[in-house]
């Protein structure tokens, strides 16, 4: 009887704490005793975080759970490519020596790859140079001083072009916390492919001397 009695006291015990705990509704949910179990941390770094359980503000230790969302230091986002290292001045040989010595990490683009180029410069780069890239964009064209990629680049290596997206350059500001490391090459390949072609303008510089010799050869026949 006893017996029966200690485990009854034991039970209602043991309930009346579970029912503390629990509280009496959502809008008192209790003490998490694990809360990184309850709320796991993000695997991708730069995912979004509710911020009413998580800071990355060391002065909040102990109110919050504490995310460092930034990168290890030497390490790279997966997919990316490593950043463009490249002082703003080099007494060695001028501002873009080793800019200009810089290769495209980003191997040529897919078909897939070419239409998220075109679609990447067309929201950061068309708004001032155009489509075309011809300076042409709605707020070039009102401003003034934007530079004509398309007449510019051929004389321009990847690595130069890259170094004004990461710093800028005149009247144009930095890129690099718009756009990714990747992105900004791919947008590169991408500004390749409006340069007018190589031999259309052999072509057209042929096209005047051709009708010159025919025109001579014709005005010799007609003296003959």
């Amino acid at each position: 009887m006893k017996r029966t009695k200690f485990f009854t006291v034991i039970a209602i015990a043991t309930n009346a704490v579970v029912l503390v705990s629990c509280g009496s509704g959502n809008d008192k949910p209790g003490k998490i005793y694990m809360p990184d179990m309850a709320y796991s941390r993000a695997i991708e770094t730069y995912s979004l975080l509710d911020s009413t359980k998580f800071t990355n503000d060391p002065a909040q230790l102990g109110e919050k759970i504490f995310y460092n969302s930034r990168p290890v230091e030497g390490t790279l986002r997966l997919g990316d490519v490593p950043p463009f290292e490249a002082p703003l001045s080099d007494s060695a040989g001028g501002l873009y020596t080793i800019s200009n010595q810089t290769k495209n990490p980003v191997p040529a683009l897919s078909t897939h790859d070419s239409l998220e180029a075109a679609r990447l410069f067309n929201i950061n780069c068309a708004i001032c140079h155009g489509v075309k890239a011809g300076s042409d964009g709605p707020v070039g064209a009102r401003v003034g001083g934007v530079k004509n990629i398309v007449n510019a680049s051929p004389g321009y290596s990847d690595g130069r072009i890259f170094h004004v997206m990461e710093y800028g350059q005149n009247n144009m500001g930095s890129y690099a916390s718009q756009l990714s490391a990747k992105q900004r090459w791919m947008i590169i390949h991408y500004i390749r492919t409006l340069e007018p072609k190589p031999e259309a303008g052999a072509a057209a510089a042929a096209t005047p001397a051709a009708t010159a010799a025919t025109d001579s050869s014709a005005a010799a026949k007609k003296t003959k």
